[in-house]
């Protein structure tokens, strides 16, 4: 009889743990959470996403100007001679390349600073 109620008392111990462990498991699962958590992670993703939207427009606005002023730049000019057209062409040119590579270099961060904060 006396290892009747050990085998009974231990047994129903385990059962009150296992009890135990499942709870505080089905406790921590997403299904129960109010979702609060999930609801701050997605607006600090949805600031991330308009931030990066404005750098983008930046951007292309920069790009836009850019190609307008170029555009303008390489037409000639009436009292302008051959030679000289050429020449400022080729100063633009070198000119334009450079603020291309800047505006070019602003989208890699751009891109860059996207991929840092996605992690």
């Amino acid at each position: 009889m006396n290892g009747l109620i050990k085998n009974t008392i231990v047994y129903s111990l385990v059962g009150i743990m296992q009890f135990g462990t499942f709870a505080a498991v089905a406790e921590a699962a997403p299904l129960y959470n109010d979702g609060s958590q999930r609801i701050v992670q997605l607006d600090r993703h949805d600031r991330h996403y308009r931030r990066n939207d404005e750098r983008r427009r930046e951007h292309d606005e920069r790009m836009r100007r850019e190609q307008e002023r170029h555009d303008k730049e390489m037409r000639r000019r009436a009292h302008e001679s051959e030679r000289h057209w050429r020449e400022r062409q080729r100063r633009e040119d070198d000119r334009h390349k450079h603020e291309m590579r800047e505006i070019a270099a602003l989208l890699i961060g751009i891109v860059i600073g996207s991929a840092a904060s996605n992690d």
